[in-house]
């Protein structure tokens, strides 16, 4: 019996040394691909290569902060994420406002802030439950601390999907209007920003009745935030 004791414990304990060996190794590597991802951008995400496997044909190219024009980082922040500028990576009353909302109605609704979708589309994949929660919360709070602000917003509109295949703001404006980013207007940039909650779904070309009615809304939010001091600083590096 002693024995059998001696050898349960001495597996445990190896398990228990095995499994703290690949959570400090996750860290350790982790930490050094968020410094990676501070000054260059991700060979890939898991949700490109996911789209590949789905069949889509990929259109991506990454382009500099200054290359993507204002008109497409203020769409996506009047958008997805109003208070980016001042929050620390969460959004906690409109978090406690989506999880009202779920419990009551079968709708649900996000609170994502732009940094949490950041975190998800260049370290994460789509869906995954807590688990995938958890993983973003910790990835969100070192690119808030690490990155900044306009490292994140660059990264997110280098990495998001914006239509079928369609990976980035520069890939969004010649799929859908056959320019650079940094000559869309106003318009062109609040409908590819309608498409963002899910951009296979609401599609410009044919414009999805959810596109339709929702970019007049994003232009509107656009005009109200233009003259924002904390907006401005963001969007002029």
């Amino acid at each position: 019996m002693g024995s059998k004791k001696r050898k349960n414990r001495s597996w445990a304990s190896r398990l228990f040394r095995f499994f703290g060996k690949v959570l400090v190794y996750g860290f350790l590597l982790s930490v050094v691909y968020i410094f990676f991802c501070k000054w260059l951008n991700p060979p890939f995400t898991i949700t490109q290569v996911s789209a590949i496997f789905e069949g889509y044909d990929i259109h991506r190219d990454y382009i500099s902060y200054n290359d993507m024009g204002n008109n497409i980082k203020l769409a996506v922040m009047a958008g997805e994420d109003q208070l980016f500028p001042d929050h620390n990576g969460f959004d906690f009353k409109s978090i406690e406002k989506a999880l009202k909302h779920n419990q009551k109605n079968k709708s649900l609704h996000g609170a994502s802030t732009i940094s949490q979708q950041t975190a998800k589309n260049v370290f994460l994949w789509q869906h995954g439950g807590w688990f995938r929660k958890g993983l973003e919360v910790y990835f969100t709070f070192m690119i808030e601390h690490i990155w900044g602000k306009q490292r994140i917003l660059e990264m997110y509109l280098n990495v998001a999907q914006m239509g079928p295949g369609v990976f980035g703001t520069e890939a969004a404006a010649q799929y859908y209007f056959h320019k650079n980013s940094g000559d869309l207007s106003r318009a062109e940039a609040a409908q590819i920003a309608s498409c963002l909650p899910n951009p296979v779904k609401f599609t410009i070309h044919p414009m999805s009745g959810r596109v339709a009615s929702r970019y007049p809304w994003i232009l509107n939010q656009m005009r109200n935030l233009q003259s924002d001091p904390d907006i401005l600083n963001i969007l002029h590096k």
